[in-house]
């Protein structure tokens, strides 16, 4: 029989302790560089393209940057310009190297995307019954679900969760492939009323296993260690929620925030979540969390063994150079660098480590 897991964050077993002592040790605590934005990148784009809402950002080997594209233009936006293509891939110096996209393949509400050890992109759309992989020049190469099909009551997007045992699908917000067993992991609850679950797939997309993480209204971004560890990010509960592969609950991270303008109420309203995407370091011990805060408009580093925060970039909502317009998808290369998409700010924004 499938396997389901449930787990409280209070009262833990003794099982779910035991696990707790697998907690991260990535040794002294890490320090955090400083960052500051890349004016120069990317370069202008071709052909006068026009970029609707931007969701997930990826990194490839080469640490070329793939960037997913809703398409959602604005209307009159192309009087002076042209529809840019959903998928769009840069080289590290900010050149567009290759664009593709098939409406007729893809769902067009684009979320995330991942890039495996082969350098094949995994895509989540949200709200979809399916995920994807791509090769890394865009022909499909597997899928795991149906587009149309949805892991509901009534098999549309409007139909009550089912959060089956089955590798089928509601609202796909992120992708993890575990580098050596080459399990599938989905991210599955991007919106309030969706499924809010994280399920596992074999490398040949049959189910394995799913959990419902406690605590949590949506499921919106997910990433997983070379350790063995899952982060989860709660975006509604200022928190990333740590389990192990099997979905036991190790510990959360939290990632407080405040307003910068006391409200006149007293009550602070959220303005996208403090946990709302997530990337690990490149260095060999994955050191260091750097997650989307879009409440405080600013990315977060946290040392991933104690779970403190070290250090912030960004700060500031707007259009500016350097400031963010709901920032949506994050990515780190190898060098470091850091990629945040914006969705309504429309645009990617590259950050570097100052000297």
């Amino acid at each position: 029989m499938a396997n389901r897991v449930s787990i409280p964050l209070r009262g833990l077993t003794c099982a779910v302790l035991a696990a707790a002592l697998l907690a991260p040790s990535v040794g002294a605590q890490a320090t955090a560089p400083r960052y500051e934005v890349d004016p120069s990148w990317p370069k202008p784009l071709p052909d006068r393209w026009i970029l609707g809402g931007l969701a997930g950002v990826c990194v490839d080997s080469q640490d070329h940057v793939l960037i997913l594209n809703r398409q959602n233009v604005v209307e009159g936006d192309l009087n002076a310009g042209s529809l840019a293509p959903l998928i769009i891939e840069f080289d590290p110096e900010g050149n567009v190297v290759h664009s593709w996209g098939d409406p007729n393949l893809l769902d067009l509400r684009l979320h995330g995307c991942f890039f495996d050890e082969d350098d094949n992109v995994w895509i989540a759309s949200a709200p979809s019954g399916m995920v994807q992989k791509y090769s890394h020049d865009g022909e499909l190469l597997f899928q795991i679900g149906t587009k149309g099909v949805f892991d509901s009551s009534d098999r549309t997007a409007q139909g009550q969760p089912l959060n089956s045992d089955a590798a089928r699908f509601m609202s796909p917000s992120d992708i993890y492939v575990d580098p050596v067993t080459g399990e599938i992991y989905v991210a599955d609850g991007e919106g309030r009323g969706t499924n809010r679950r994280v399920a596992v797939m074999d490398s040949e997309g049959q189910f394995l296993r799913q959990w419902e993480p406690e605590g949590m209204e949506t499921v919106h971004c997910m990433t997983g260690s070379k350790d063995g560890f899952i982060y989860v990010c709660n975006r509604e509960n200022a928190r990333m929620q740590v389990y192990d592969q099997q979905g036991n609950f190790i510990r959360n991270i939290d990632i407080p925030w405040q307003p910068y303008t006391p409200p006149e109420d007293g009550v602070a309203q959220q303005s996208g979540g403090s946990a709302v995407s997530v990337d690990l370091s490149p260095d060999s011990d994955e050191s260091l969390l750097y997650v989307i805060n879009q409440n405080s408009a600013r990315i977060e580093i946290i040392d991933r063994e104690t779970g403190q925060i070290l250090s912030s970039f960004g700060g500031s909502a707007g259009q500016l150079s350097g400031q963010f317009n709901q920032h949506h998808g994050l990515a780190v290369d190898s060098e470091r660098r850091v990629y945040v998409t914006e969705n309504r700010g429309r645009r990617v924004q590259r950050f570097v480590i100052t000297r």
